[in-house]
């Protein structure tokens, strides 16, 4: 029977890009050009000689650092780290005896990327905030999420907004455990922590290689939650699909 159960978080709990018409609404940006704006602006204001191509070319050589570190050895580096990438490949290091004011540098700008993510919330899955105040009453429930450009701190941040955060117990968030799906080191990490065999705890996602495979490889079960976006669920591995939150509980009950 199953005693916990866990939540990938964009596209199944919150509908990724979803703010995207939200700011065109208001005149703004992407978000993919804001953030390229606010590296650049930055760079060149604090760094004359440094032009606005050459600061555009390392952001987008970080990004390609970031993309090859996700998709070859299952690892998220945060904001910060990435930025790091960028002023590396600038040649920008701290001088002697200035490193304390660098490194508060590089925390001003990863602090206004990370604030300009999540300044206006996605739209959330429907029914999903009815469904797990339901859930938590039988199941523990946590979070398992890769974070790209939103952080671990981030994504509680929209949680909490949402008025959800208090129903999850724990959160594993790719930047902040150094690992992310469909590593089987993180749901096993899942395991630990809960205290359960991974066959008592059940994994929602979106995803076949990071919400079914992975969780697969290590025993537990998995849901595949086509909602928002259906992936290929018509050749799923997964134990059960999920194509509307209100059918969740019923699920979980008939899994032994």
């Amino acid at each position: 029977m199953i005693q916990a159960l866990t939540f990938d978080f964009w596209d199944t709990i919150a509908v990724d890009d979803s703010d995207e018409p939200k700011r065109a609404r208001l005149g703004l940006p992407p978000k993919s050009a804001e953030r390229m704006r606010l590296f650049v602006d930055h760079i060149t204001r604090r760094y004359p000689h440094i032009t606005r191509h050459q600061a555009e070319e390392a952001y987008r050589q970080a990004n390609a650092r970031f993309q090859a570190e996700w998709r070859e050895h299952h690892r998220t580096p945060g904001v910060h780290r990435r930025l790091s990438y960028a002023y590396e490949y600038l040649g920008l290091r701290p001088a002697p005896g200035r490193y304390a004011a660098f490194l508060r540098e590089v925390n001003e700008l990863a602090h206004a990327i990370e604030t300009m993510e999540v300044r206006i919330a996605p739209d959330f899955a429907p029914h999903f905030h009815a469904v797990v105040v339901e859930l938590s009453r039988h199941y523990v429930l946590g979070i398992i999420s890769d974070t790209i450009h939103t952080n671990g701190r981030g994504i509680r941040h929209l949680l909490y907004q949402q008025g959800l955060l208090s129903y999850f117990r724990f959160f594993l968030f790719s930047d902040e455990v150094g690992v992310s799906k469909p590593s089987a080191q993180i749901f096993r990490r899942a395991a630990l922590e809960l205290g359960l065999p991974p066959a008592l705890i059940a994994h929602v996602g979106d995803r076949e290689q990071n919400d079914v495979l992975g969780p697969l490889s290590v025993g537990m079960r998995a849901i595949l939650y086509t909602g928002i976006v259906d992936r290929g669920s018509h050749c799923t591995r997964a134990h059960a699909v999920c194509r509307d939150f209100r059918q969740l509980p019923s699920i979980l009950q008939r899994m032994t």
